[in-house]
């Protein structure tokens, strides 16, 4: 059994968009997933990326806005919807509301964020 306390969570951050690592490679042994608590400001976007050799799923907490998929296309996201992604699926987020959009990401095998965020900044 392990336990990751509030002090293990760092937070990395862009511009509009902080990422909560509950569960990443630098606080969990965990061979299978990592998960991620990510809030998006009003206006805020998590631009369209893809991962290669992961699939991730977004479990929406609350708020709205759009998912940025490949193509151009987009597609309304809010609380309570849940959107799976495969390997190498484009995805991204626009938050398009005025309150800030939060998810879980639950993403296997394991990623390690940092490199999209740059350094952890302190947990809140």
């Amino acid at each position: 059994m392990e336990i990751i306390r509030r002090d293990q969570v760092p937070a990395l951050a862009m511009p509009g968009v902080t990422s909560h690592q509950l569960l990443w490679p630098e606080n969990s042994p965990s061979a299978r997933v990592t998960i991620t608590r990510v809030v998006v400001d009003p206006g805020g976007v998590n631009v369209r990326h893809r991962h290669a050799a992961s699939e991730q799923t977004w479990v929406a907490l609350r708020g709205a806005g759009i998912l940025l998929l490949a193509n151009d296309e987009t597609v309304p996201f809010s609380a309570g919807d849940i959107a799976r992604f495969a390997e190498g699926d484009v995805h991204g987020f626009q938050n398009t509301g005025n309150e800030p959009f939060e998810y879980i990401a639950v993403t296997a095998p394991p990623i390690d964020f940092r490199n999209a965020y740059g350094s952890p900044k302190a947990a809140r």
